[in-house]
Order: C-alpha cells, then sequence, then structure tokens
C-alpha cells in the first residue's frame, strides 16, 4: 500500500509545461476534417455528426464563454481546448507514472524526474501533439477521462483496505459513463479496470452499498444524452442525424439501450447507423493489414520528422523499435514490482492497441498497400488519431522503461553522485519533442479557413453549392457559423443526400423567413444586391423526398431546366443523393445560382460537366442552349489544362483581390497528405489562369506571375519543401 502524498503539485507543473507547448504550435484556427464541425456546434450548440456528442458540446461552449473575456477567437479558445484536455491528460498520466516508479527505484527524486520524462513522451507523441493543437476530434477529452481513471484506479488498489475507498471506484466508473456521452472511447478502460478489481477487491462489488450508489451514477451519467433530443428539437443550423423524439419515455430508452429500441432517430444517431459499419466477423481488410496499419502509425509517434515518407521501414524504424522496447521493459518492470498494477496496464495497453485494432475494423491504410488500386477499398484518410490514448500510454510506459534503465545504471556505478553521473540517459526521452517538432506544429496555418473562404467568395448572392465532402463543407460551415462570412450561401454535401432528415432540413432552412441575408458590400464590392428567394431550394412535400430513391432510365429521358432541357441517355441510372441534387437544381435555378467544387465530383456525376464555367474554385452552371453566343469573358483553358472554360474576369478578379492564400504557397511542409488534394486546386486553378489570361491578351508580366504562382502552390502540393519524400538513391 502507497501511503505517500502524490505529488499533485509537480504533475501541475509537468501539465502546465506541455499546455504551453501546445500553444505556441497552436493552430491560429480552424483545421480540415472535423475541426470546423465541431468548433461551429460548440460556438453554436448544434449537434456534429452520430453519436452527436453531447458532452463535448457543453464542455466546448462553457470553455468558449470562459476564455470570451480573452478577445481570442472562437477559433484559438476552441483549439486551446484540445491542449488543455491533453495537458490534463499528461497531468494525470504523471501521477501515474510515478505511481509505478515507486516501485522500481527506491528515490522519490529518481521518481519525480522519471515521471517526467514519461510525461513528456507521451504528451510529445506525434498524433498526440498533432491532435493538441487543434481541435479537430472529441478525443483528447476522451484520454483525459482515461487518463484520470487510470489515476484513480490505482488510488484505489493503494487505498481498497481503507473505509471509503470505493469512492475511488465509482468516481472512475462515473467519468467512464459520462465520458461516453463525449465518445465511447472514454470506455475503454473498463476492461482492465474490471480485471484489476476482480483480481484485487472482488468484494467490493459484493456490497448492496455500492451498487446503490453505483447504479444511480450510470443513469445520471448516460442522462446527459437527453441533451441531443432536446437541442435537436430547437432545429439548430448544424443538426446532423436530427435526433428529435416525440415523448421523453422514447428517448429514455434509446438512451438507457444504447439505441437498441426506442425512439427511432435518437437511437439510429446513437448507434451510428449512418456509417453502416459491417459486422466485426466481416473484415473489411485482412488483420494482419489492419495491424500494420496500426504499426505505421506507431513508427510515427516517435520520430515523424526523421522522414518524410508515410510508410515504415525507413530511418524512423530504429527509433521506433526503441520506444516500443523500451514500452515493454516499462510494462515488464511494472508486473514485477506491483501484479495488479501491471495487470491494469497490460489489460488497458491490450485494449487500447489490438483490441481497438479489430474493433475498428478500417480497410486498408489510406497510404498503404499500392497495389489495392480501388480507392474505394482504402480508408480515405489517415486514422491514426483512434489511437491517440494508445500513444499517449506507450509513452508513459517507455518513460517508466527509460527511467527503469536508468536506475539500472546508477546502482551499476554506485555513489552519491551516480544519479547525476547517468541521468544523460534521459536525453532519450526528447526525440520525439525534436523530431516531431515541425510536423505537429500548426502555427500559422490559415490554410483551412482561407480555402473556404475562398470558396464561399467565389459564389454569387444566395446560391447553391454543391461539396464532395468533409473538407469542402466542414470549414464552410465554420466560416458561415463562427466568423458569420457568406451565411446567404446554401452549402449542399452530397453525401448526406442519402439520409433522411439533411434534405429536409435543407428545405427548412432555405426557405422564407429563415433564409439569411446576404450582405452587400463583401468581396471589394464585386457582387451587387439583390432580394433573397421566395421559394426553398426544393418545393417537394415531405413524404415525396422521403420517396426519392434510385432512379434509371430504361429510355432517353428529358428533364427541363429553366432557358434548356437536359436530355440523359438510356440506360442512365442516378442515386438518391443525385436524384435529389437534380431536383433542388430544377427547383431553385431561376432564384439562385448553381455551383460546384470541381466538376470532377457531383457535376459530373449529373452529366451537367459541359455546362459548367469556372469561376475561380468553383464552377457554375449554366444552362444556356448550344446555340446561345459564349460572352467574351469566357475562355476555354487548353486541353492539356482539362479544357475547361473560365469567366476569366471573374476568376481574375477572385483570385487578385479576393482570396486569401495564408499558407497554401512555398510552405515547408503539409503534414496531412490525404488533404494534399486543396493546394492542388490552387496550383491547378493559378496554372489554368495563366493560361486563359495569355489567350485573352493578359500582358505577360502578369501572366508570368500566376505561373510563379502555380510553383508556389506545386511545392505545397508535393508536400512541402522539407516535407517532400525524396526517391530512395539506388545502390
Amino acid at each position: 500500500m502507497n501511503r505517500e502524498r502524490p505529488p499533485y503539485g509537480a504533475a501541475v507543473v509537468a501539465a502546465s509545461l506541455l499546455f504551453l507547448l501546445y500553444a505556441a504550435t497552436l493552430a491560429p484556427s480552424t483545421g480540415f476534417w472535423d475541426a470546423s464541425e465541431y468548433i461551429a456546434t460548440a460556438q453554436t450548440l448544434g449537434i456534429p455528426h452520430p453519436p452527436g456528442n453531447p458532452l463535448f458540446v457543453a464542455l466546448g461552449k462553457t470553455w468558449l464563454t470562459l476564455l470570451a473575456p480573452s478577445g481570442l477567437s472562437v477559433a484559438v479558445r476552441m483549439n486551446l481546448f484540445a491542449a488543455f484536455t491533453s495537458a490534463t491528460a499528461a497531468g494525470f498520466f504523471f501521477l501515474v507514472a510515478h505511481r509505478l516508479l515507486g516501485g522500481v527505484t527506491d528515490s522519490r527524486r529518481i521518481a519525480t524526474v522519471g515521471a517526467a520524462a514519461a510525461t513528456l513522451l507521451a504528451g510529445t507523441t506525434y498524433t498526440v501533439w498533432s491532435q493538441s493543437t487543434v481541435n479537430e476530434k472529441v478525443y483528447t477529452l476522451s484520454v483525459a477521462i482515461i487518463a484520470a481513471v487510470s489515476w484513480l484506479t490505482l488510488r484505489w488498489l493503494d487505498r481498497r483496505g481503507e473505509p471509503g475507498s470505493e469512492r475511488l471506484l465509482l468516481g472512475a466508473g462515473y467519468l467512464m459513463v459520462l465520458g461516453s456521452t463525449n465518445h465511447l472511447m472514454s470506455v475503454l478502460p473498463f476492461p482492465a479496470v474490471a480485471m484489476v478489481v476482480l483480481l484485487a477487491g472482488a468484494g467490493v462489488l459484493m456490497r448492496r452499498a455500492f451498487w446503490i450508489r453505483a447504479i444511480p451514477l450510470v443513469l445520471l451519467g448516460l442522462s446527459f444524452n437527453f441533451v441531443l433530443p432536446v437541442r435537436a428539437a430547437e432545429d439548430p443550423v448544424i443538426n446532423e442525424g436530427e435526433p428529435t423524439c416525440e415523448s421523453w419515455v422514447g428517448a429514455a430508452t434509446a438512451i438507457y439501450s444504447n439505441g437498441a429500441v426506442g425512439c427511432a432517430s435518437l437511437a439510429s444517431s446513437l448507434q451510428r447507423e449512418q456509417y453502416s459499419k459491417p459486422a466485426l466477423n466481416e473484415r473489411m481488410a485482412p488483420f494482419r493489414a489492419q495491424l500494420l496499419n496500426w504499426f505505421q502509425y506507431f513508427d510515427w509517434q516517435w520520430a515523424r520528422g526523421a522522414s518524410p515518407s508515410e510508410v515504415p521501414g525507413n530511418v524512423r524504424l530504429p527509433l521506433s523499435l526503441l520506444f516500443f522496447s523500451l514500452g515493454l521493459v516499462g510494462l515488464v518492470a511494472v508486473l514485477r514490482t506491483d501484479r495488479n498494477a501491471g495487470v491494469y496496464l497490460a489489460v488497458l495497453a491490450a485494449v487500447l492497441t489490438v483490441g481497438l485494432v479489430y474493433y475498428l475494423n478500417f480497410r486498408y491504410g489510406y497510404s498503404l498497400h499500392p497495389e489495392i488500386e480501388d480507392f474505394s477499398l482504402h480508408e480515405v484518410r489517415e486514422r491514426d488519431y483512434f489511437f491517440l490514448a494508445g500513444f499517449m500510454l506507450w509513452g508513459v510506459l517507455a518513460g517508466v522503461g527509460l527511467t527503469w534503465a536508468w536506475e539500472v545504471l546508477r546502482r551499476t556505478v554506485g555513489g552519491r553522485r551516480a544519479g547525476l553521473l547517468t541521468s544523460p540517459v534521459l536525453a532519450v526521452a526528447a526525440i520525439p519533442l525534436v523530431l516531431n517538432a515541425s510536423w505537429a506544429s500548426r502555427a500559422d496555418d490559415y490554410a483551412p479557413a482561407d480555402w473556404a473562404y475562398d470558396l464561399l467568395m467565389s459564389v454569387e448572392p444566395y446560391a447553391v453549392l454543391f461539396t464532395n465532402g468533409d473538407n469542402d463543407t466542414f470549414p464552410l460551415w465554420y466560416m458561415q457559423e463562427v466568423e458569420g462570412v457568406r451565411r446567404d450561401v446554401t452549402v449542399i454535401v452530397g453525401q448526406y443526400l442519402f439520409t433522411g432528415w439533411y434534405p429536409l432540413q435543407l428545405q427548412r432552412l432555405s426557405s422564407p423567413g429563415r433564409q439569411r441575408p446576404f450582405e452587400p458590400g463583401i468581396a471589394g464590392g464585386l457582387y451587387g444586391d439583390r432580394p433573397p428567394p421566395e421559394a426553398p431550394i426544393m418545393s417537394l412535400p415531405a413524404d415525396r423526398i422521403d420517396a426519392v430513391t434510385r432512379t434509371s432510365f430504361p429510355r432517353d429521358t428529358t428533364i427541363v431546366f429553366p432557358n434548356l432541357a437536359v436530355t440523359f441517355p438510356a440506360g442512365s441510372s442516378f442515386d438518391r443523393s443525385e436524384m435529389l441534387a437534380l431536383t433542388i437544381i430544377h427547383d431553385s435555378i431561376d432564384e439562385r445560382p448553381i455551383y460546384f467544387v470541381g466538376q470532377p465530383g457531383m457535376m459530373n456525376q449529373l452529366g451537367l460537366g459541359p455546362w459548367g464555367v469556372r469561376h475561380g474554385l468553383v464552377s457554375k452552371l449554366e444552362l444556356r442552349g448550344p446555340s446561345v453566343e459564349r460572352p467574351e469573358t469566357w475562355v476555354q483553358a487548353s486541353e492539356n489544362l482539362g479544357g475547361e472554360w473560365f469567366h476569366v474576369d471573374r476568376t481574375l478578379a477572385l483570385y487578385e483581390d479576393v482570396y486569401r492564400f495564408r499558407g497554401l504557397r512555398d510552405r515547408a511542409i503539409w503534414a496531412d497528405r490525404s488533404t494534399l488534394s486543396i493546394p492542388w486546386h490552387f496550383y491547378a486553378l493559378a496554372l489554368q489562369l495563366a493560361d486563359v489570361g495569355a489567350k485573352r491578351g493578359m500582358e505577360g508580366g502578369r501572366v508570368a506571375e500566376l505561373q510563379a504562382d502555380a510553383l508556389a502552390f506545386l511545392t505545397t502540393a508535393q508536400g512541402g519543401t522539407v516535407g517532400t519524400p525524396q526517391p530512395e538513391e539506388g545502390p
């Protein structure tokens, strides 16, 4: 039994230092992927994608309110929330490491220094650091809960014979249950906690008083999910899944059965049915390929900057093996000195690695197995963030292993100054700090915000803008809901049109009375004012919208749009999202200009590519008959550059007077390779604009400037001046 007072003050110092590190490398604005969605929903008390994360949204809104007097932007405040929750996790893991090292060394000073080394390792692993500088996900909050549960469990182990010690277990259990309303990652310590309780003090489970308190705590923790139907009923602008319920009984049944029965929309959200994951015995890739994907991400953690390559097997490998070995050494050292604590760590590590790999059941890794050419068999992005808790825990174990090695050296050398003389071995703990800094830092990265700003500014008042996915959509939501830019634009992500709730939401949000106004004077006065539309984007009643499904045309079929009839050949087939998109275009185009983010997406899927004219980064649908003469401001790009038609004057005005390019030209490192399409968009635009500008008679100096810009964007699109993998030299 460890009766020493834990070093809470030292833990606060360690957490504070890591917080300052994260703050120094913090993103100044939003990020790609889910960051924009979570920042926007925290600001507006909206509902993010299923399961809805009500605890995160509530805590995020509270955090934003508390930091409002600081004058910091909403995005920076929310990014600081990620930094704070990661630092909090580090503080608890400091206490965990110090407690574990009590059995490895008899020196309290060495235990404290070793815990600091373990915390440094845990907090500067690549994924932990990069997720702590922008609020991309809800996982840093879950990791803080996992760390707190781990500390409470170890404290219970030390005090389990004392009266009232069961409160520590009750606290750990409540945190896991409450954390489940943030994300189910929060409950991952449960198998480890259960195993330790069964081994070390199962008697507590036989006490009636324990369950009299435990059951209400479970019910109370899960009750936070009632936020979802209550807020959804208020119809916020971001209301994903729309988990409304007709009765409290139906809502309670869904919440306390975890979506097995009860209110259908809430149950569907809690079960994440929107994503249609297969059963675990239906592997989406061979398990060995999934394990390789995990090792790829593990290989990034310790020295991401040592090689720009995404795949393992380069100069990072010796360091990855070193820290893997140190983690095993640390785990064995704890098992030998404290079996119960060692069992807890072993089970938790297994759950957060092999168990999570099996449960997540990923497709082939985004950047692995290039021989699998069908991209639908790959993940759409890197998924290292799912293993955030596991990497942080392994950093702690590696720190314990490193301290064990220091202790062995100290005893081997002997003498009063042996600890000081052998302490340089701890420099190993600084390797991730040094080699991950350039890749994990997001300081001065405005690219996601500028991408969103540029897209929204590319369209005319009250436009409908069809996007292609997360990175064409969530940053736009952030820009509209947080920064208040171009709220008049109806942004439509095609993937969501498959759902039952999204098309109806779009119809309500674009109806008279809810349609948000255009603000004249934006974009340097590029667009004139116009009255708001008098109708929503779709005129279909709700029952007919619900009935839309995949449709095949057995014969040539003509759809009449204003000014043009488009004939689709026999055999054409459109899924629900495409049929609804055609309906929206048909019903809206009289009052709302229609745009698409790039022709290769939904515009071409709908067969409307020939009528697209580029306005900067987007293509406007110009439904003109073949006999209508094209304006002289339209110029077609050369075939080798795509052959698209450009509205040259509008595109030049956008490019030179409106667009922002911070972090997009001549960048040193573009760390997230799955978003490289963003700088590629700007590269192509500058190159195409130089081409059509020259055809239009643009002065040679301006053409040369555009070509130079294209090369600068290309540098970033290839990974950056530092982050571009170089071909290996042959023998």
